[in-house]
C-alpha cells in the first residue's frame, strides 16, 4: 500500500502483447489518452480491448494493435461514429463483440465480483442475441420463472483509466458529473493503472469534493501516473472540455500522418 507513482512508460512496460485490456472513460470523455499514447509507442499488439469506445479504440485499431474488440459503441460524441475505428472494421482488421450498454456494465460488474456471469434483461428480443450466438439465457429458479441474458464476466488482465485527482497510494477521484464505470474497470482487472490530472496528498482529496467522489480505491490500483491534460483531446470535466478542433483534425487526417505528429508530442 506504499507509493504507487510511476510514469506512463513504466505503466505500459508492465503490459504485454495478447492481453485483455480494459480502457475507461466513455466515447470521447475522460479517456486515458496519455496512457494510450504510451501504449502506441510500445510494440504491444494482439490485444483484446474492452471499452465504451472512443479515440482510444480508433487509434489502437488504426495502428493494428487490436485482435478483438468488446464494445457497446465507438464514438467521438460530437462525431457520431469514430472514423478510424470504422475504417479498420470495414477492412475486417479485428473481431468484434458488440453488446448493449447495460450488458457491458453487467459484464464488468460480474468480473468485479469474480462471478462467471450476471443475469440481465437487456438484449432480450433484440439482434444482440443473433449477432452474438455464444450468449446464453438463464431461467430464474424462483416462482417467476423469468428468462434473462446470462451476461458473461468481462475479466481484464489490466485496466487503464483517467481521473481528475489521485494520491500516491492509488485512491482516485472524479470531479465531473459522471464516473463512466471507471471503478468497475479497475475492480474487474488483475492490474489497474490510473492516470490523473493532478497528484495530491490524501487529505486534499476530501477538501475538493465529497468522499463519495473517491471513485477508485487504492486496493484495486497497481500504479498511478500524474498526467496533466492526460485525457486530451477528450474532455475531463470540470478541468477542461473536449478540444473539438483537435478532435476534428484527428478524425479527418489519415492515421499515418496523424500518428507521426501525435506520437512525437509529450505525454
Amino acid at each position: 500500500m506504499g507509493d504507487k507513482t510511476m510514469t506512463a512508460q513504466e505503466a505500459v512496460s508492465r503490459l504485454h502483447s495478447g492481453m485483455t485490456l480494459g480502457i475507461g472513460g466513455w466515447g470521447s470523455r475522460r479517456k486515458p489518452m496519455a496512457l494510450v499514447r504510451a501504449l502506441l509507442r510500445s510494440e504491444i499488439t494482439d490485444l483484446t480491448i474492452v471499452s465504451y469506445g472512443g479515440p482510444d479504440v480508433g487509434m489502437l485499431a488504426a495502428a493494428g494493435r487490436i485482435r478483438k474488440l468488446v464494445a457497446a459503441f465507438v464514438t467521438l460524441d460530437s462525431i457520431p461514429l469514430e472514423p478510424h475505428y470504422r475504417a479498420a472494421r470495414e477492412r475486417g482488421d479485428f473481431e468484434l463483440t458488440e453488446i448493449d450498454e447495460a450488458m457491458f456494465m453487467w459484464g464488468l460488474r460480474a468480473a468485479a465480483h469474480r462471478l462467471p456471469f450476471l443475469p440481465v434483461r437487456a438484449g432480450l428480443g433484440s439482434d444482440v442475441m443473433r449477432v452474438n450466438p455464444g450468449l446464453r439465457t438463464v431461467t430464474s429458479p424462483y416462482d417467476d420463472g423469468e428468462s434473462f441474458v446470462a451476461m458473461p464476466a468481462l475479466r481484464l488482465d489490466a485496466a487503464l483509466v483517467h481521473v481528475n485527482r489521485a494520491d500516491r497510494l492509488g485512491n482516485g477521484q472524479y470531479l465531473g458529473p459522471d464516473p463512466y464505470f471507471d471503478d468497475l474497470f479497475c475492480e474487474a482487472a488483475d492490474t489497474a493503472y490510473v492516470s490523473c490530472e493532478r497528484l495530491v496528498d490524501t487529505a486534499e482529496l476530501t477538501k475538493e469534493a465529497a468522499p463519495q467522489s473517491l471513485l477508485i480505491k487504492r486496493h484495486t490500483v497497481t500504479g498511478v501516473v500524474e498526467a496533466p491534460n492526460g485525457a486530451h483531446f477528450t474532455s475531463c470535466a470540470p478541468d477542461y472540455g473536449r478540444d473539438e478542433a483537435a478532435q476534428k483534425a484527428y478524425a479527418t487526417t489519415p492515421w499515418p500522418e496523424f500518428a507521426a505528429r501525435y506520437l512525437e508530442e509529450g505525454s
